[in-house]
């Protein structure tokens, strides 16, 4: 469907409209004869009036401009911020109802796109803690903040554009100044606070997104709930004369910081994987504890970012393993050795790969000091290390755990386990639409026998899934 044709649609068609389902990525959902309409920002049995913000040849998107009668779903957003910041989009729905539409995407996703046989979907498992659940929060600088409309009109108070806070949804120049998020339990908000009044007092250049100028960068909090550490990363644009007070005054505020650190950055993202971070005040990592393990993270190091939510999900990948003693597992997209850390007492022997070296390389270390010997890892490509060759040289696994990215498993990989035809496999998504792919890809040799999604990040539509396969 064309602009054009959009613009033609009849005006009453979009007025009094009743949403109807929850589909993919968080969006709502409304039929009207032909029409396909997406909505944002709008809960099921919401009555609303729309306006289209674009037009595709099947489908238009849309956002409420009215509304005429609220959901029974809905509940009052907690956050001040909900609307504006780009995250927390389910602020708006009862958390009985998030859970209901998490489980009815996993159903779906692998009904319609994985077309494979299914045993009964285990209830989704919340999360153990619904705010303050994140363990690492990252924060941008802005010289140009966003201001909403409400503050475009206010002419009663002056606005600071100078802020440090989130990105807009779809904006990567737009950043909100946050005063209070939910995410992440103190001294998060705390930290950012001191950070941007210190750098506004003190008249320090914050960056400008479009431009790449100014000083401050980004700011990266990481907290272990378990341990009480906490970690800060700033990232600045260049050296500056202001650099090294900003950070003896962020110690002197809060000395129980664990882990003080700053990376120079001028490139044109803020990855900082391939640059040098330098470890200020205090330890170059801090550490997180999972029932008798410890894991070392430092700055560059994966970690998932809800701990609690973690340790339920890799206790149902370990429930999945059902181990014995005697096997091989191999531990496939392992980063940092987290699940292979987790099972290895069960299990003969555990080899890891990760095409991430710096992540290889924290598993090695989390292995040495959780006095850990049956383990080994190996960084690169999964599709150019899993070969014949290599199982070849360090057996045929009897239990494959893979947890691939958001993308899914390279069809490379998925051949090479159906080659392999190991007795079964826990495969742990972060994406059921791709989890679903590949499950129909190894339909030919694999049967699920076991479902169980697990809500990590709760007011997101985000929602793991752990899937047990088995030979056929």
């Amino acid at each position: 469907m064309s602009s054009k044709a959009a613009k033609n649609i009849p005006a009453e068609l979009l007025r009094e409209v009743k949403i109807q389902d929850m589909v993919a990525e968080g969006k709502c959902l409304v039929r009207i004869g032909n029409l396909v309409i997406f909505v944002s920002q709008v809960a099921p049995g919401d009555v609303v009036d729309l306006r289209v913000t674009r037009a595709k040849k099947s489908f238009l998107e849309a956002v409420p401009t009215h509304f005429h009668q609220y959901s029974e779903l809905r509940v009052q957003p907690f956050c001040q911020h909900f609307g504006t910041c780009g995250g927390c989009k389910w602020q708006h729905l009862s958390y009985d109802a998030q859970l209901r539409y998490k489980q009815q995407q996993v159903e779906d996703q692998l009904t319609r796109i994985g077309k494979v046989e299914l045993p009964e979907i285990a209830q989704i498992l919340p999360s153990p803690a619904r705010t303050y659940y994140r363990n690492k929060l990252e924060f941008t600088f802005s010289d140009n903040g966003w201001l909403t409309t409400e503050q475009i009109n206010d002419d009663s108070r002056h606005y600071e554009r100078s802020v440090l806070g989130f990105h807009t949804p779809a904006r990567f120049d737009k950043i909100i100044d946050v005063e209070h998020c939910w995410l992440q339990p103190e001294p998060s908000n705390e930290i950012r606070l001191f950070v941007r009044d210190y750098a506004r007092a003190h008249e320090l250049p914050f960056g400008n997104l479009v431009k790449q100028t100014g000083l401050l960068r980004n700011l990266i909090v990481r907290t272990a709930q378990s341990t009480g550490e906490t970690m800060v990363i700033l990232q600045c644009y260049r050296a500056h004369e202001a650099l090294e007070p900003l950070l003896d005054a962020v110690y002197a505020k809060f000395p129980h910081i664990t882990s003080l650190n700053y990376v120079l950055n001028d490139k044109g993202n803020e990855t900082f994987h391939d640059l040098d971070v330098v470890c200020y005040r205090g330890k170059p990592y801090i550490e997180e504890a999972m029932e008798e393990l410890r894991f070392r993270i430092g700055p560059k190091s994966f970690y998932q970012t809800n701990s609690e939510g973690a340790h339920q999900l890799y206790q149902v990948a370990r429930d999945f393993a059902d181990l014995q003693g005697t096997e091989l597992v191999y531990d496939l997209y392992t980063g940092a050795g987290t699940i292979a850390s987790f099972v290895a007492k069960q299990a003969r022997k555990v080899i890891g790969v990760e095409y991430v070296a710096q992540a290889v390389a924290d598993a090695h270390v989390n292995a040495e000091i959780n006095g850990i010997a049956n383990m080994e890892f190996f960084a690169g490509d999964m599709k150019n290390i899993l070969t014949a060759a290599f199982t070849d040289a360090h057996g045929r696994p009897d239990l494959i755990i893979t947890d691939p990215p958001r993308a899914g498993m390279h069809p490379d990989v998925v051949q090479r386990l159906l080659e392999l035809r190991t007795p079964r496999i826990v495969y742990i998504s972060c994406n059921p639409a791709t989890q679903a792919r590949d499950l129909e890809l190894l339909d030919p040799a694999y049967r699920v026998t076991r479902v169980q999604p697990v809500d990590m990040f709760p007011h997101t539509h985000h929602v793991e899934n752990v899937v047990l396969l088995e030979l056929k």
